[in-house]
């Protein structure tokens, strides 16, 4: 099936489901999912929001095992850390290990190895769209005992990480940003000195599992790893970020991604006793700042800030149309928006009858192969589709969702894929791949005799 088509009617729907549920179940690691089995054997901070939200369709007890399981691992000053390493696994079975992230001698850290970056808050919303498509008294008693570790989260993004000063959180590694070599990202980058030589001391994991084509080059993971060690050795503090640290970027995904999470807390608010109120403010001043900040009247999308250079990166990718998913997005920046996702640089017809690609498909330097450097990934998909229903464009939304659906009837579910043929890239069998399947699904009836199938509610 090519990137474009329709998912099937009847056995078509049911393969997708119960594939979908297969990989979940395989991916599943006592109280959390592996992204996938090859390239990353630990637990993932975004990746276990999405997932959490397939889940929810199929298993619900495991998404919040799945949430509660990342945010025990939550440090002191709140932060979630974008990787949670499992102790059963022997050192060497991921580069950069624990060994390297050393969070063990940082002040705040938990007892579990961890790294010591964040990414996109996603989580709120997620475990808000979990307790909806399966409400239950024990979905209500996880959502009160998560509540407070979420309003923490939100807490350390609004005030460790505001180095700009104008109400957005910066991310301080590409890695945080969870799309790692962004074409967004080459500018800040490049002013972060690295020496490909480092990387011999080291042997990276996902080469050994994927194409060195469709990853990162060495002189990414230099640069990586460079910023890494200087934030490890300088304690994983943020207190002088604005001093010494290479790379600071206000991300408009990131950013985005906090402000729905405030929008989500104030629906969960008067579920567990809180009030709503505090979480409205602090969401209408994330869309505020986003627009003030990173919105681009000249192109009419929302860029990423350089606060090295003070400038928004000149690079038009996925992650300017994220915004998208913040129902109180003003109506000239939502039209901006969606021109931009229906134009020859993200889609190629007003019925989004292909993915869109992480990168500006007209762009000379267009990758369709490497990561996030031209491939279409669901979650940015899912998110981007999640926008368009927001503000009422249910046509595009559903075209979306037919050419994601596509995808992995021809390929499976992969990390990423190619955005014009549709080839499967990356990691076969990925967890959030097989999530949000369920999640697109779920709108029609589960097929009969699917595990734990249900409709969206």
């Amino acid at each position: 099936m090519s990137a474009g088509a329709a998912e099937g009617p009847g056995a078509d729907t049911e393969r997708l489901w119960r594939l979908a549920v297969a990989t979940l179940d395989g991916n599943w690691e006592h109280d959390h999912t592996v992204p996938s089995r090859t390239l990353y054997p630990h637990q993932w901070s975004w990746d276990s929001a999405f997932i959490a939200v397939g889940l929810a369709h199929v298993r619900p007890d495991r998404a919040w095992r799945e949430l509660e399981s990342l945010f025990r691992a939550q440090w002191a000053d709140g932060r979630v850390p974008h990787i949670v390493f499992n102790p059963r696994l022997p050192v060497g079975a991921y580069f950069p290990g624990p060994e390297f992230w050393a969070s063990d001698r940082a002040d705040g850290a938990p007892a579990a190895a961890t790294s010591g970056l964040v990414q996109p808050p996603v989580h709120a919303l997620t475990a808000w769209l979990a307790y909806r498509r399966a409400p239950s008294d024990a979905a209500r008693a996880a959502l009160a005992r998560l509540y407070p570790r979420l309003v923490a989260q939100q807490r350390y993004l609004a005030t460790r990480r505001d180095v700009g000063g104008g109400g957005l959180a910066c991310v301080v590694h590409p890695w945080e940003s969870g799309l790692d070599n962004s074409p967004a990202w080459d500018g800040p980058m490049a002013a972060v000195p690295a020496d490909v030589a480092v990387m011999r001391a080291y042997r990276r994991h996902d080469t050994r599992h994927a194409p060195a084509a469709h990853r990162p080059t060495d002189l990414d993971y230099a640069r990586y790893v460079a910023i890494v060690a200087g934030y490890r050795d300088g304690g994983y503090r943020d207190d002088d970020l604005g001093r010494r640290h290479p790379f600071l970027v206000e991300c408009p995904l990131f950013n985005a991604a906090a402000g729905a999470a405030e929008h989500a807390l104030a629906r969960i608010a008067p579920l567990v006793g809180a009030d709503p109120g505090p979480h409205r403010e602090r969401a209408a001043g994330i869309t505020e700042a986003l627009v003030r900040r990173l919105y681009d009247p000249r192109t009419g999308t929302f860029r990423p800030r350089d606060l090295r250079t003070g400038r928004l990166v000149p690079a038009r990718t996925v992650l300017g149309l994220a915004p998208l998913i913040l129902p109180d997005l003003p109506a000239p920046q939502v039209a901006a928006v969606v021109t931009e996702a229906c134009s020859a640089r993200f889609g190629v017809a007003r019925q989004m009858d292909r993915p869109l690609p992480s990168y500006d498909r007209t762009a000379p330097d267009f990758e369709p192969l490497r990561y996030w450097r031209g491939p279409s990934w669901m979650n940015i998909n899912w998110l981007v589709r999640r926008g368009l229903l927001a503000h009422g464009r249910a046509d595009l939304a559903d075209g979306l969702r037919r050419s994601m659906l596509g995808l992995v009837a021809g390929a499976g579910c992969h990390e990423y894929f190619h955005p014009d043929t549709g080839a499967g890239l990356g990691s076969p069998a990925f967890g959030w791949t097989a999530a949000l399947v369920l999640d697109l699904l779920a709108r029609e009836p589960a097929p009969a005799g699917a595990a734990g199938g249900r409709p969206a509610v």
